[in-house]
């Protein structure tokens, strides 16, 4: 399958995560499958925030669950710190994702509520035998600390009891019990009120300063990744739209679908007149998706070239990579 290009992967000894032709497909019947990914490349700095950002069902999370393989893709490679994950034994594997670890989208589904919020985080701790009980108490402790919980009031307490603010917190200080090197964070802001999201992002960060982690922020919300990331990559329907630091993105997006994503973000300001271009259609379903290229049902400067060819990613500037045959330049 034919993927979107190469030209933004680099060459650098700092690398930390390399996905090559990542494919992840789903088979609903014998004539009915799901191309949820096809054929995606990206890679990821040590230290590095790379967001990933796109409407609901272009495979987001299916690319964050896969490179855990949750489930395992069709094919390609997920080479973390020089190991392929996709060739490692189960047993291997399990041990591999202690470095990986995920922050998912509703905060409160994704802790078990008929444990307490000690027994939550000890149980990582436990399963791998980091330190005697002492020590993980001293441990959950800190980590409790870190993500502005006061310890001595949340322990003996359940996630239902919490707000989800809360628990997103309790879900951070889960995830950072292992001591992983790379976090992967499904949407962690979507399920939240506006003032708590800034307050989860402001969490993120200093905890990307505090324990030098590499980041893969999931997102819809455009507005919400310009904060957060050093990189963004905009997807639509399985495949890379564009890739760029978020200053390049947001001043001058090369894609069309890029900048009808960054028109769809209000602006609180009332005396500033906005000139919205609307897509044009619906989403293509992608059980069927378009030849050539996938954007060209939805976008104005669509020609023959677009139903014909697959557009592959290409430098329109300095770190700006862009697949269109007929970029904004």
């Amino acid at each position: 399958m034919a993927g979107s290009g190469i030209a933004h992967m680099r060459n650098s000894t700092d690398v930390v995560l390399t996905v090559r032709d990542l494919v992840v497909e789903f088979r609903l019947s014998k004539d009915r499958v799901v191309k949820a990914v096809s054929g995606l490349s990206f890679d990821v700095i040590k230290g590095e925030v790379l967001a990933i950002v796109g409407e609901s069902g272009c495979g987001k999370t299916t690319l964050g669950r896969a490179i855990l393989q949750l489930p395992p893709p069709n094919s390609g490679e997920v080479i973390f710190e020089g190991t392929d994950l996709t060739q490692l034994p189960k047993e291997n594997l399990r041990s591999a994702r202690t470095a990986i670890q995920m922050i998912f989208q509703d905060p409160i589904s994704s802790l078990d509520p008929r444990m307490t919020v000690k027994q939550l985080i000890d149980e990582p701790l436990e399963i791998w035998q980091r330190g005697d009980e002492q020590e993980r108490s001293v441990r959950i402790n800190e980590l409790l600390n870190n993500v502005g919980l006061d310890s001595e009031l949340v322990l003996d307490r359940h996630a239902y009891e919490f707000s989800g603010g809360q628990c997103q917190r309790i879900s951070i200080a889960r995830a950072l019990a292992l001591d992983p090197r790379m976090l992967i964070c499904d949407e962690p802001v979507s399920a939240l009120d506006v003032s708590i999201q800034a307050q989860i992002i402001n969490l993120l960060q200093d905890m990307h300063d505090r324990y030098g982690l590499s980041i893969i922020f999931i997102s819809h919300d455009l507005a919400v990744v310009k904060a957060i990331s050093n990189r963004v990559m905009v997807m639509y329907l399985g495949k890379i739209c564009e890739v760029a630091p978020p200053e390049i993105l947001y001043a001058k997006p090369a894609h069309h679908y890029t900048r009808a994503l960054l028109n769809s973000v209000p602006i609180p300001d009332p005396t500033r007149q906005t000139r919205t271009e609307l897509l044009q259609g619906e989403p293509p379903s992608p059980m069927n998706p378009p030849t050539g290229c996938r954007f060209r049902t939805r976008c104005a400067a669509a020609s023959v070239l677009c139903t014909q060819q697959e557009p592959q990613l290409r430098e329109v500037s300095p770190g700006q990579f862009v697949a269109c045959h007929h970029p904004i330049i």
